[in-house]
């Protein structure tokens, strides 16, 4: 979509072509600097350089906006949205670094279930013990052991209750 060198956080744009792509007024881009809800990057002259990610943050701005968001919930939004981001990005990293040192690791952990359900930690190349027991599963009588151990929810005949 850009060319070389350049990305969606490249500031290409003046104001007035940023608020032409953003559907505002300059005048509103310049109160949402002076917010902090989006900041365009300054040239040399401190004249403002809007990138796409910034046009993407004022169509989001005016979108909220147009929901009966008021300024400084947008603001907030914004940074909520943020710290998200970065959150993500963290936890990305760190499960990336785990699954390194897990497979790095020599002889990995592995887990068995016992007859109870318990877990039962093996050594790498040990096999769990074989039962020698036979269940047989009917979910007929698990309904009917359930229903018979559960207080009724009727008057018991005899009783006048």
């Amino acid at each position: 979509m850009f060319g070389p060198g350049v990305t969606e956080n490249t500031p290409l744009f003046p104001i007035t072509q940023a608020a032409e792509l953003a559907g505002l007024h300059p005048q509103t881009l310049r109160q949402y600097d002076r917010m902090g809800l989006v900041k365009p990057q300054r040239t040399a002259g401190q004249t403002r350089r809007y990138s796409m990610r910034d046009v993407v943050a004022l169509r989001e701005v005016t979108r909220l906006s147009a929901e009966g968001v008021n300024l400084e919930g947008i603001k907030r939004i914004i940074e909520l949205e943020k710290n998200n981001g970065e959150l993500l990005s963290r936890v990305r990293k760190l499960e990336a670094a785990l699954a390194d040192e897990i497979m790095k690791r020599q002889g990995r952990r592995v887990f068995a279930a016992g007859s109870e359900g318990e877990v039962i930690p093996l050594r790498t190349g040990e096999r769990a013990g074989k039962a020698n027991q036979v269940v047989v599963w009917n979910p007929v009588w698990r309904m009917w052991a359930d229903w018979m151990s559960s207080p009724p929810d009727r008057p018991k005949k005899g009783r006048g209750k």
